[in-house]
């Protein structure tokens, strides 16, 4: 199948090309510079130069494809859906992949699955407009697929590495906030590459959270680091007042206790995570 991606060359986007290849696909991915095109090249893709700003680049790319996986982050909601809408478009009845994330349901009061009902923080809040304008395609021959991932970790980059692992070893103990018992709904980043693929054969209208049913706390996950970075064990809480000082308003997106199954995927797509132990690969490293 070819298929087209944006993001590609980001932390997600290269696991994904990756995986298509693996699986026997062409791969065209979106580069808006030098540096975006040399990085997918590298993975195994065709760059395609153009950018999200750029609706009539992303139609014309889509056009050439049989599915797209759109993996990139615009600058707002409006800004998404202009891209989305451009890239379904020119698709028509092929594959439309679009990515959100499990942080628009907020707390989730236990072991919940896509059905969920949302509360987002303010810092996702936008994707609620974007995504029902996404699938609504699905009742107009459009074949939409929306995939929410979990907090990711894996790799050479992830958003753990940079607000909890690197200033956490700078001042030699790994924060949590608050208590540390809310739980993060972790996915690696080649599992989740993996459920992308998958999902290209998804049925249109579906909705699926791509995570690895492993859903530790955060203060279990602080403890692990600190041992990985050396530090034998040494955390510390910090309040939510400080982490958002610190973080920003993503601080209240981790702060967020949230369990997840990946049953669906398992049933309609038979995508099985195979790493289902976080904790020991945080304590490796």
């Amino acid at each position: 199948m070819k298929v087209f991606v944006t993001g590609g060359s980001g932390y997600i986007g290269q696991a994904v090309i990756h995986s298509l290849l693996d699986h026997g696909h062409v791969v065209t991915a979106l580069a808006r510079s030098e540096r975006s095109a040399a990085a997918v090249s590298s993975a195994g893709a065709v760059p395609v130069s153009g950018t999200l700003e750029d609706p009539g680049s992303l139609n014309q790319a889509a056009a050439h494809a049989e599915a797209v996986i759109h993996l990139a982050q615009a600058d707002s909601g409006e800004a998404d859906l202009a891209a989305a809408t451009a890239m379904q478009d020119a698709l028509g009845s092929g594959t439309y992949i679009h990515t959100g994330g499990t942080w628009v349901y907020g707390n989730t009061h236990g072991v919940v699955d896509e059905d969920a009902p949302w509360d987002p923080p303010h810092l996702v809040a936008w994707r609620r407009p974007v995504e029902d304008t996404v699938l609504a395609r699905a009742n107009h021959g459009g074949h939409p697929v929306i995939i929410r991932p979990g907090l990711l970790y894996g790799g050479a980059s992830r958003l753990i590495d940079t607000f909890f692992t690197q200033p956490g070893t700078a001042a030699g103990a790994i924060p949590y906030i608050a208590d540390g018992s809310q739980h993060w709904a972790l996915v690696h980043v080649d599992d989740l590459a993996e459920l992308y693929v998958a999902a290209l054969h998804a049925k249109p209208g579906t909705v699926y959270a791509g995570v690895g049913g492993i859903n530790p706390t955060a203060r279990e996950v602080a403890e692990a680091i600190s041992l990985g970075q050396g530090l034998h064990g040494r955390t510390r809480s910090i309040t939510l007042e400080e982490a958002r000082a610190q973080m920003g308003p993503i601080a209240d997106a981790f702060a967020l206790d949230q369990q997840f199954t990946p049953a669906r995927a398992h049933r309609d797509l038979n995508w099985r995570p195979v790493h289902t132990r976080p904790l020991e690969l945080f304590a490796q490293n």
